[in-house]
């Protein structure tokens, strides 16, 4: 009988010969305490030692494996602090290759003998090179019958080979203990082969039809199973009571607005107003462009909470933001006599004690805040509407966090990111979507245009016109060299450009912000700026989204080529807040032809749910919403960038198993996975 410890994937790595505490503790920072954690620890690319090029046909930068013979004996050379540099040479009958390695002093080459060398070529002096290639005698039985060597992510005290004997190892204590999950009927539809092969042929394959077999089959359950936790969360909140409001003509609410809202507007509303009357909890997300006017949305429900003698509770990521919240939703209530209260982490105690009072009394009234919302000391019994600004910013945990103050109140998640229908599956499976397409009439157009770097002081005599007549202007700029994941990195980067900023503009009060700040001196740099206390703001992409500052007039991105055109587009909604004629200036150097049509395409766009479209054919998801911020779940070996047809068939499969097998009865082990995935999706906290 097989260990069920292992079927289930939970035996500790400890089962695997020497394996010890050291041993555990250096996995454990790559993730991995199973044995399933292991097999799941998928390569992240091959070696190829089965294709052999020759030396005369290797391409600058490519990445290839050579037969060669060693022409000479190793050179060693000792350089301070115990480092050593080796160099040989090796030849074949096309040509010949010169060989580094650094800090190797063990490596052994026979003179006259026949190697395979794998490694990525450099052109240098004339000379073919490579630094550092990995080295098998020819004919080494390591790559016997499989061409292909996996390449793991690793961390220090762990190497490829031991990974890969590890990893040998694990599906030898495996073999004959691997359950099928999936139905067969979904096995037999999409040509699925059984997952101990798959698991055994995508960390070793002997070819690339090995890979792509495995993969099929590793990806589809991936996506399946992440499906299924997604619309098994949708259909449990559909089932789940929420508090019934009155009925009521949207038509009375918008009579008191000074403008005519859009359609889109318009049908938004009357999406939610069917979900807060019908007794079932509404579990919404609103999309909006940027000035689509998502704010007028929620503020129509939670005019609709309070004519039902309930409260409505906004709640945004910073204080900047709740106020500027505040602000909004008490001219949309006054016209009712509706009270609007601000609860953040800065309010005094004597103010909090009053608006918990009032909050306990049970009278309608609309609250925002921060995060202080969901604190211990804050109650919302009668809370009816709970709606979540800038989502991404907020884990799944928080947002229940804050419903499980009202188990009635139901949820409306605003977004200013407008996101490709495909993803929406993905990102938003548990919610139902409402989308804001269109702009307000009369809303100015902000002019946009690609310039390039030999136009940069006409570019500077421009901004100071505009800071003279009252202009702000943001100047992001993204960091190119260095570490991206460093934050003393960036903000060298951030200050060494806003020092050389100065010396161009002198007199002009220039701001900086970038995220080594703090919480707290970000929301003063951004209070500075919306006070008129700067005239330029310099900062990475850690501005604020949402914040409104009306008379910034100039967005300026320097390496515009570096952006994804949605993170462009996002940042040219920073500006075009107030009656002003606003700008968003792309600064490039050198384009190649991909990244001009990249740049024409945000040229001529103003969309931005087609800009998005274009963005994920032309980068991918995991490019989609820049390099630090993109709420795309981990997955272990999806790709979104390939894999969105696999994502279309999985979904539907979900929705058919589904509709057929509410409770997975039928699948206890896939049960049991989505189980999994649910609660790690629950345990999301705030990025």
């Amino acid at each position: 009988m097989s260990d069920p410890a292992l079927t289930r994937g939970d035996a500790p790595l400890s089962a695997l010969s020497g394996v010890g505490p050291r041993r555990q503790a250096q996995l454990q920072k790559l993730g991995l305490f199973s044995v399933r954690d292991l097999l799941a620890h998928f390569p992240r690319d091959y070696e190829d030692w089965s294709r052999i090029t020759p030396i005369a046909r290797l391409e600058d930068g490519a990445t290839a494996c050579v037969r060669g013979t060693v022409a000479r004996p190793l050179d060693l050379f000792r350089k301070p602090g115990g480092k050593t540099l080796s160099r040989t040479a090796v030849f074949d009958d096309t040509g010949k290759l010169s060989l580094t390695f650094f800090n190797n002093k063990y490596l052994r080459l026979e003179t006259g003998r026949d190697y395979l060398f794998f490694g990525k070529t450099v052109f240098y002096g004339g000379m073919r090179t490579m630094a550092n290639p990995a080295v098998v005698p020819a004919g080494d039985a390591s790559l016997s019958g499989a061409g292909l060597k996996p390449l793991y992510r690793l961390t220090e005290g762990i190497s490829q080979n031991y990974l890969r004997k590890l990893t040998g190892e694990a599906l030898a204590l495996s073999a004959g203990r691997f359950q099928e999950p999936l139905p067969p009927a979904l096995t037999e539809t999409y040509q699925l082969c059984p997952p101990e092969e798959a698991f055994s042929l995508i960390h070793f394959p002997a070819s690339w039809d090995d890979v792509r077999k495995a993969r099929r089959r590793l990806i589809f359950e991936e996506l399946f199973t992440f499906c299924l936790a997604g619309q098994r969360l949708r259909s449990q909140s559909a089932r789940l009571p929420g508090a019934v409001l009155e009925r009521a003509d949207p038509e009375e609410f918008f009579r008191s607005l000074p403008f005519a809202p859009t359609g889109a507007q318009r049908r938004a509303v009357g999406e939610c107003f069917r979900d807060l009357c019908s007794g079932v909890r509404m579990n919404r997300l609103l999309q909006g462009d940027v000035g689509s006017g998502k704010t007028m949305v929620a503020a129509a429900c939670a005019w609709l909470a309070c004519k039902s003698g309930k409260q409505a509770v906004i709640m945004a990521p910073t204080e900047l933001l709740a106020r500027q919240h505040h602000a909004s939703f008490s001219r949309f209530a006054a016209p009712f006599g509706i009270p609007v209260e601000l609860l953040c982490g800065s309010t005094p105690a004597s103010e909090r004690k009053r608006i918990r009072a009032m909050l306990d009394g049970g009278a309608p009234m609309i609250l925002c805040g921060t995060h202080a919302l969901i604190q211990n000391d804050v109650a919302l019994p009668a809370a009816a509407l709970i709606v979540v600004d800038e989502q991404h910013r907020f884990g799944v945990r928080q947002r229940a966090a804050l419903g499980e103050k009202s188990l009635s109140a139901h949820l409306l998640a605003m977004s200013a990111t407008p996101i490709p229908r495909t993803l929406t599956l993905i990102l938003y499976g548990d919610l139902e979507v409402s989308r804001l397409d269109e702009l307000p009439p009369g809303r100015q157009e902000i002019l946009t245009y690609a310039v390039p770097e030999e136009k940069r002081q006409d570019l500077y005599g421009f901004l100071r016109r505009q800071a003279a007549e009252g202009g702000q202007i943001y100047i992001v700029c993204p960091l190119i060299d260095g570490d991206e994941d460093d934050p003393d990195e960036e903000k060298k980067a951030a200050a060494t450009y806003a020092k050389s900023l100065a010396a161009a503009l002198p007199g002009l009060r220039i701001g900086l912000m970038h995220g080594r700040l703090k919480a707290a001196e970000k929301e003063a740099v951004m209070t500075a700026f919306l006070n008129r206390e700067l005239d330029i703001l310099v900062s990475t992409t850690v501005i604020e989204v949402g914040v409104d500052v009306p008379d910034a007039t100039v967005m300026v991105v320097e390496n515009a080529d570096f952006f994804g055109l949605s993170q462009l587009h996002q940042l040219r909604g920073r500006v075009g807040r107030g009656s002003r004629q606003s700008y968003c200036f792309l600064m490039h150097r050198t384009l190649s032809e991909p990244a001009r049509q990249r740049l024409r395409t945000l040229c001529t766009q103003r969309d931005g749910f087609a800009i998005a479209e274009a963005d994920l054919r032309l980068r991918g998801p995991g490019d989609f919403f820049g390099r630090r911020q993109h709420g795309l779940p981990d997955f272990a070996i999806a790709d979104l960038a390939s894999d969105l047809n696999v994502l279309e068939a999985a979904r539907d499969s979900a929705q058919t198993l589904l509709r057929d097998d509410p409770g997975l009865d039928s699948c206890p082990l896939l049960r049991e996975r989505v189980d999994a995935v649910t609660q790690k999706t629950l345990a999301v906290s705030l990025n």
